[in-house]
């Protein structure tokens, strides 16, 4: 059977590095900061790119170069480079892109650190930047400029749940010749390809789903192998370069991803399905609801609906706060995507930089809480979301 025949989840698991002359089952660690030349010339050929192989682990190595081909395997992606955290996947993947004079038109909607480059590192250096709303897409055509050099999305997006119809976006970029990167940190490969979708780059924040336990932090930037090659000149020379040892805990943890978000998928559906209408709560979002405005979008370029429900709590910021310290088995904590059911308050910890009047912009009310729904058993989910409601009043 041919690797293109394989299904995702035997392509997750059995997409490995030839196994070294001591025949081991699992892929070992390669913790070694650099490798061995034959000779004189081999170096030569290795420096000057002529020849594959191992130079240095910030270049590549045999653990980083599994996970990359894993990834690309499972995002349809030409190739690929691992990063050291996901905001380093966004900074090359961005950066190596651009230049002093360049426009990036971006949805609204981004991880606060997102913003953070775009209206505060990027302006230093000469890069611009334009907003538009994921609701009103006939303005997106109006907002290309003449140096428009990259379109930047996050879909579903952190933490408000909208969607962008990245086949129509990516002909519209087709069209202007500009590139369209995807943040698909949210929906992992496993339920959405924006490559298939026509999408030039994807980049994940592997700290999320692809690890799913909480243990790492990791990136990655995957896509056309021309635009790839800049990010990985880019990164070569700057240096943020993912660990042997993390990309070998995410290339393991990947093995388990499909089992892992059908079990987040379902949870956060019946947790979403609860309390859709319950007094204490303004609303509810999650994308295959049918109160979601984009859910048949959803549903269209999605295979499930995620792991993230949001409750918009009545009372704002004080009955927020009060839910928050009311929790007894949900985390709280920043991160998402772990096995433990996390909440988390964008509007004082994520996206606590952004001003009100931005937050509201890209619906993140004073109330809003993010919960990443885990893989507990979901009555106890439910019973934790519940009693702290009630004790929150």
């Amino acid at each position: 059977m041919s690797a293109d025949e394989r299904h995702f989840e035997t392509e997750a698991i059995r997409t490995q590095v030839p196994a070294s002359a001591e025949r081991e089952h699992s892929v070992p660690l390669y913790l070694t900061s650099s490798f061995v030349f034959d000779d004189a010339e081999q170096a030569r050929a290795l420096f000057a790119d002529e020849v594959a192989g191992n130079i240095y682990s910030r270049y590549s190595n045999p653990n980083t170069d599994e996970l990359v081909r894993k990834l690309c395997r499972l995002e349809g992606a030409e190739d690929g480079i691992a990063t050291a955290s996901g905001m380093a996947a966004v900074y090359v993947a961005l950066a190596s892109l651009l230049q002093a004079g360049d426009h990036v038109l971006a949805g609204r909607a981004l991880f606060g650190s997102t913003h953070q480059i775009l209206t505060r590192l990027f302006p230093r250096i000469g890069i611009s930047h334009s907003y538009a709303d994921a609701a009103i897409p006939e303005a997106w055509e109006s907002l290309f400029r003449a140096n428009t050099r990259l379109v930047f999305i996050e879909t579903p997006s952190n933490p408000g749940l909208d969607l962008i119809d990245i086949e129509w976006l990516a002909a519209l970029c087709r069209a202007r010749g500009v590139p369209l990167l995807v943040d698909n940190c949210f929906a992992t490969p496993y339920l959405q390809r924006p490559i298939a979708l026509g999408a030039d780059l994807v980049i994940h924040s592997a700290t999320k789903y692809l690890d799913g336990q909480g243990r790492t932090l990791g990136g990655a930037i995957l896509g056309r192998k021309a635009l790839i090659e800049e990010a990985r000149f880019f990164a070569r020379h700057t240096g943020p370069a993912l660990s042997p040892f993390n990309a070998w805990i995410l290339s393991k943890s990947i093995e388990t991803l499909a089992v892992r978000m059908d079990r987040h998928c379902a949870n956060a559906l019946a947790l979403a399905e609860h309390f859709s209408g319950h007094p204490a709560l303004k609303e509810v979002r999650y994308p295959f609801l049918p109160a979601h405005p984009q859910q048949a979008l959803a549903r269209r370029q999605m295979r499930q609906g995620g792991g993230i429900v949001v409750l918009v709590v009545k009372g704002g910021l004080e009955r927020a706060r009060r839910f928050l310290d009311a929790v007894e088995l949900l985390s709280h904590s920043p991160n998402l995507g772990d096995t433990r059911s996390i909440v988390t308050h964008p509007s004082s910890t994520t996206h606590s930089k952004l001003t009100e009047a931005e937050r509201l912009q890209v619906g993140i009310p004073p109330g809003l809480i993010r919960i990443s729904v885990g893989l507990e058993h979901v009555d106890d989910v439910i019973r934790d979301v519940e009693q702290a409601l009630e004790r929150s009043r």
